[in-house]
């Protein structure tokens, strides 16, 4: 018997007949002496609706908002009608759904008088997806006969205040998960919980950042000791590459945590990028897997070292980004200009997706998403006005159409000549590099091309990740788990 925490992700629950199959899923794990923990997110698109109905509101747009109030009883009533016999159950179920949109009319109503969707009136509108949808699902689990019993996760994640980006307060969440959830679990109770928001310690409803449903899962397995955190989505696993990009992308049986992070910030959408931070230090493998294929193990995350061959596991790709280089001759040797440029930057609400700079001094570049790099621009230059009033620097300047590529692989650690395999091949293949940039770690090489050849690079240096995960496959080396 095994502790497994499982989370279930917006496609995985975004019909009546992906519910079915969440819902068999969970009757056979059970079936097989586990207990369990189940994790929710909204159904599928339901998140970005809930945003829309902000947004109409805050402009005044009635019919919006209603209308949108409208299409979520009409999906959430669609699998009742179909998984949730006609008695007694399934008109207890139909109140909460009522219950929940004349709540979300409500707030809407407010937002409409207000004038505006402030962040913390927007969390608690968006977080109506998971509370209507976990309380479905609980209901259909229930209809078959499962002991499960629905939570709302506000109950047990305590966070900040930053709102629509919240970070967990972590002895407050642990206290309460280990003193109201557990028990549950362990008295032979199935906790469906849902997934992406919490709340501060006065009860107000944060989220944590979109994707944040895998890491509440996270939290909660930590929390709860599990043995397994199992990731349930619509993908077989964590793959090589892009298969839209790349069509000979093969599902990896394992990656290291050091990997996976790297790998979701750099592009992969399978797993938030903050999803290990709470069971890494427990050792607790993750398991990404697909809820339409149950039969594929999907891949195993975790921190052990996996006996290898693999150099490169896999290339990803980031589009919409532009690259801004800070340049002049009268930075040499003048200390904090960085130190300014990324303090601005940060200030003008970007993160810095990658950093490169000269030994000389005279000039540095880095990486922001494309619908700030104008804004990040204009705060480098206000902060650095003097420097360049003086023609110590000379321009700030933007490069647009551009991609960051990665190179992904625990094995590029101290194994000579990986760089030069990569950009040779490059080279070959006449694709210009803008910038380079690697870690300290060496897990992982990234640079900035033009966008026109994203494909192409891709295709190219996928081949070197397949040529050395093909090696493990014959050699029968997988998961260390």
């Amino acid at each position: 018997m095994a502790r497994i925490t499982m989370k279930f992700g917006g496609t995985s629950v975004g019909s009546a007949e992906a519910i079915a199959q969440a819902v068999a899923i969970v009757r056979d794990f059970l079936a097989d002496g586990d207990e369990l923990a189940v994790v929710v997110s909204a159904m599928a698109g339901v998140t970005d609706r809930l945003l829309e109905s902000a947004s109409a509101a805050a402009s005044g747009d009635k019919p919006g908002y209603s209308a949108i109030n409208q299409m979520l009883r009409k999906r959430h009533q669609a699998v009742i009608d179909a998984l949730v016999a006609a008695d007694d159950s399934r008109a207890a179920i139909e109140a909460e759904v009522d219950a929940l949109l004349r709540q979300h009319l409500e707030l809407c109503e407010a937002v409409r008088v207000l004038g505006e969707a402030t962040p913390r009136i927007t969390d608690a509108l968006v977080s109506f997806g998971e509370r209507l949808s976990s309380r479905v699902i609980a209901a259909v689990m229930q209809a078959e006969g499962l002991p499960v019993e629905q939570f709302d996760s506000n109950r047990f994640i305590v966070t900040d205040n930053q709102f629509g980006d919240a970070d967990p307060l972590w002895d407050e969440t642990e206290a309460r998960i280990v003193q109201g959830l557990r028990p549950r679990l362990e008295a032979g109770v199935t906790p469906l919980i849902t997934g992406y928001f919490g709340a501060t310690p006065d009860g107000t409803i944060t989220t944590l950042g979109r994707g944040g449903s895998d890491f509440i899962a996270a939290i909660i397995a930590a929390y709860l000791d599990s043995d397994e955190l199992v990731i349930w989505t619509d993908v077989d696993g964590v793959m090589t590459t892009d298969p839209r990009l790349d069509p000979r992308a093969r599902v990896l049986p394992y990656v290291s945590y050091q990997e996976i992070g790297e790998l979701a910030f750099y592009g992969a959408k399978v797993l938030h990028p903050k999803t290990v931070q709470p069971i890494v230090s427990r050792d607790i493998p993750l398991r990404v897997r697909n809820t339409f294929n149950p039969s594929h193990l999907g891949t195993v995350v975790g921190a052990k070292t996996q006996p290898s061959e693999t150099v490169i596991k896999a290339v990803t790709g980031i589009r919409d980004v532009s690259m801004l280089t800070v340049s002049g001759r009268g930075m040499l040797g003048v200390p904090g200009i960085a130190g300014r440029t990324f303090l601005a930057s940060a200030n003008a609400g970007a993160s810095i997706l990658m950093i490169s700079q000269s030994s000389s001094e005279q000039s540095f570049c880095f990486t922001v998403v494309d619908a700030l790099a104008q804004n990040v621009k204009a705060a480098v230059e206000s902060e650095l006005q003097r420097e360049l009033q003086h023609n110590d620097i000379d321009s700030v300047e933007v490069l647009s159409d551009i991609v960051i590529i990665t190179v992904v692989g625990s094995g590029m650690r101290g194994t000579p000549g990986v760089a030069g395999r990569v950009f040779s091949l490059l080279g070959e293949n006449r694709i210009n590099v803008l910038a380079i940039a690697q870690g300290s770690s060496e897990c992982s090489i990234s640079f900035i091309i033009e966008q026109r050849d994203l494909e192409l690079a891709v295709t190219e240096l996928h081949t070197l990740a397949l040529e050395t995960v093909e090696n493990d496959s014959v050699n029968g080396l997988g998961s260390p788990y």
